[in-house]
């Protein structure tokens, strides 16, 4: 099957079985390696795309059901200075970093949602899971992120 999606601001055309993951049709068919397989079953995160304009686990999306523009992590910024990125990594945010794409997609969704979020709203956002528990430095970064959007 030939679908035709919106990734990244480009229009393209997936020839993949429409109950396939967004995830492996983003990773094997189109080479957007960003995005990560975590546990499969959308519960950590790491698959964590915008889907017009709201964060997704896309382990969890089939291809037939994509009506709506996709942004990656590869979109976030082609030349790393997010006010995310850049925040991610004056705080030294991840540790082993196999996570934080999904963080930082949902970190940027949720300051468009609230430019200035506190502390529970970060929490109720970012349902992410990281095996290295820098939950708190994941916090300090999306509010140095939010400080410098408001700058």
């Amino acid at each position: 099957m030939s679908k035709a999606i919106t990734v990244n601001g480009r229009a393209l055309a997936v020839d993949a079985d429409s109950e396939t993951p967004l995830l492996w049709v983003l990773r094997d068919h189109l080479g957007l390696t960003g995005t990560k397989y975590g546990c499969g079953i959308g519960q950590c995160g790491a698959c964590t795309v915008h889907l017009d304009g709201a964060p997704v686990r896309s382990c969890q999306i089939p291809l037939g059901a994509v009506d709506a523009p996709v942004t990656t992590i590869e979109a976030l910024s082609f030349d790393g200075s997010h006010p995310l990125q850049l925040a991610w990594v004056s705080l030294n945010v991840p540790q082993c970093g196999y996570c934080q794409t999904g963080f930082l997609m949902a970190a940027d969704a949720l300051l468009k949602a609230i430019p200035n979020p506190s502390d529970a709203d970060i929490d109720a956002a970012l349902t992410n899971i990281c095996r290295c528990g820098t939950y708190d430095r994941i916090r300090a970064g999306v509010h140095r992120a939010a400080a410098g959007r408001e700058a």
